[in-house]
């Protein structure tokens, strides 16, 4: 079923009246907001106002009791993703990252990168088995754009090493490489700050302006660290207990008496 009428041409993510429960109570109550192409936007608001759930419904992880998620995938097709199973959500274009890392610790980095490039082999079981030359090429070029994947991220020189032991801003790196790997149309960071210094974090404010350039991708930022999200997003959602509060610039997220009231505090702290 099409839905290219639905969002403009602009919108890689359109979320309409999104409401979930569990039990009798609305985690998620009838939220509305939308992403545009190569756009960084936050998804702020208190301990337990619905963000997490918010977005495990966007990647299908919940199934939400009412509304509609519109994506605009990679071959720039319009699709309700509650339509899909959450399998083929990344195979649409949709990736995200996990608050705590994802990786297999016995294998290296590059392995755990290459992992994410699996939903895009396109040689048989048989031709890998037996190692024939369409899939020795397809696999040597994965290997070699996860390794400059890597080297993006500054990180190449540890790319034999086990993810196991390794410091948790790599681990955090390398789940990020993976990501990438996906070719995504947007990506979901969940707390990507969480764990790391203020060096680390400031770093990675530059990285998410780079991956949204370089990759040509949106990034939806799920995060606690409000310096991270005025410093990077274009645009903010606020909400709280679920429901709404306010969408709009850094700046007047940080000027509206809701959003202080709800997340920030009473005092407006701009200087």
């Amino acid at each position: 079923m099409s839905h290219q009428a639905i969002i403009a041409d602009d919108i890689v993510l359109k979320i309409e009246e999104l409401s979930i429960a569990f039990g009798g109570l609305k985690a998620v109550d009838n939220l509305s907001f939308q992403i545009r192409e190569k756009e960084v936007f936050g998804l702020i608001g208190p301990n337990g106002a619905g963000k997490t759930t918010a977005f495990n419904c966007i990647t299908q992880f919940y199934k939400p009791n009412h509304g509609k998620i519109y994506f605009r995938d990679k071959n720039n097709n319009v699709t309700n993703l509650i339509d899909h199973p959450v399998h083929e959500v990344i195979k649409l274009g949709l990736v995200r990252t996990f608050q705590n890392v994802e990786l297999i610790r016995e294998l290296s980095i590059l392995d755990n990168v290459l992992i994410g490039a699996h939903i895009d082999f396109k040689s048989s079981l048989f031709s890998q088995a037996l190692k024939l030359p369409k899939a020795v090429k397809e696999e040597k070029d994965l290997r070699d754009e996860a390794i400059e994947v890597l080297r993006f991220l500054g990180i190449e020189n540890r790319k034999d090493l086990p993810a196991g032991g390794q410091p948790y801003g790599i681990l955090k790196k390398v789940e990020l490489a993976r990501t990438l790997m996906c070719r995504p149309k947007l990506i979901i960071l969940d707390e990507p700050a969480a764990g790391l210094n203020d060096v680390e974090t400031v770093q990675l404010a530059q990285t998410i302006r780079t991956i949204r350039d370089r990759y040509n991708c949106s990034i939806l930022l799920v995060e606690h660290d409000m310096r991270l999200v005025m410093d990077v997003c274009d645009q903010i959602c606020a909400i709280s207990f679920g429901k709404f509060l306010a969408v709009g610039t850094p700046k007047e997220i940080r000027k509206n008496k809701d959003v202080q009231t709800a997340y920030l505090g009473t005092e407006d702290d701009e200087t």
